[in-house]
């Protein structure tokens, strides 16, 4: 029978493989470069929010730390629609909640939420959270997601449950304790509210966001073709949950697969640029 040890290995050795070859996420000549660089990003994951419906009136916001002044954060102004911001509408605010760059309001569920996971997580550059459906609707159930698909894995072991639904967040205590939730993770389901998703980019906590939606969306439909069957769910088995994790949850991973959805929004909408 294969050890711990052994088994570790062979994940490593795994990862290793499929990364052979790929793109690495850029290295910039200049802080503004790299800021630019950001915004841009930040700005696609809007206008991709607002393609796949993931927008709710003006409720989410994402968010990603500035490189140069690093506790600042760009986000998207109150009350504009995802679908037609553009990297130059977007404001930076720092964490006292001020305006510091930009000619728009902050929403204060953003500063509340983001100010309190950046500052919590200081490897965190970027962050996604939005009322999207199938995230809120899983939410009511207060529970995690379970590792019944392949996509699910990536979040197998490595997302956090809010389960103290305290009102709208725009409050600072609210935002901290759903900080604290999260802990070391990588996403949170938060309970009767919606999908919290962090990356090391925010090309990765936008592509989170999105596979954990759809994760959401499966498992719904998945038990309710159960409940009508009355067959149960086959979960994926520890050591497959833990391997597949290995390929699909990493930082690099996370960047990698939004770098498709990138360029097809490029194409489409390449006026966020402006």
């Amino acid at each position: 029978m294969m050890n711990a040890p052994q088994r570790q290995d062979q994940h490593t050795g795994a990862v290793a493989k499929i990364n052979v070859g790929l793109p690495q996420p850029p290295v910039f000549n200049s802080l503004a470069e790299e800021r630019q660089h950001r915004k841009e990003r930040l700005a696609a994951g809007l206008r991709l929010f607002a393609k796949f419906g993931f927008d709710e009136g003006v409720a989410g916001h994402i968010t990603v730390r500035d490189p140069e002044f690093t506790d600042t954060f760009w986000v998207n102004g109150f009350g504009m629609s995802f679908g037609l911001i553009k990297a130059s509408d977007l404001i930076r605010v720092n964490h006292k909640g001020e305006v510091v760059e930009g000619n728009h309001p902050v929403n204060a569920a953003a500063f509340a939420i983001h100010a309190s996971v950046h500052a919590a997580r200081p490897d965190t550059i970027g962050a996604a959270h939005s009322h999207s459906t199938h995230g809120r609707a899983f939410s009511t159930l207060a529970r995690k997601l379970e590792p019944i698909t392949q996509d699910a894995c990536a979040f197998y072991n490595d997302h956090a449950l809010y389960e103290d639904y305290g009102g709208v967040a725009v409050e600072m205590d609210e935002g901290q304790q759903i900080a604290k939730a999260l802990g070391p993770h990588k996403a949170a389901i938060l309970q009767n509210h919606g999908l919290l998703t962090v990356g090391q980019s925010v090309d990765e906590a936008i592509w989170w966001f999105i596979t954990m939606e759809r994760s959401c969306q499966v498992q719904l439909l998945a038990e309710a073709a159960a409940a009508r069957t009355g067959q149960a769910l086959k979960v994926i088995p520890e050591t497959s949950a833990k391997q597949a994790f290995a390929i699909l949850g990493s930082p690099r991973a996370g960047w990698f697969q939004f770098q498709t959805l990138y360029s097809k929004i490029v194409k489409e909408q390449p006026d966020f640029l402006n």
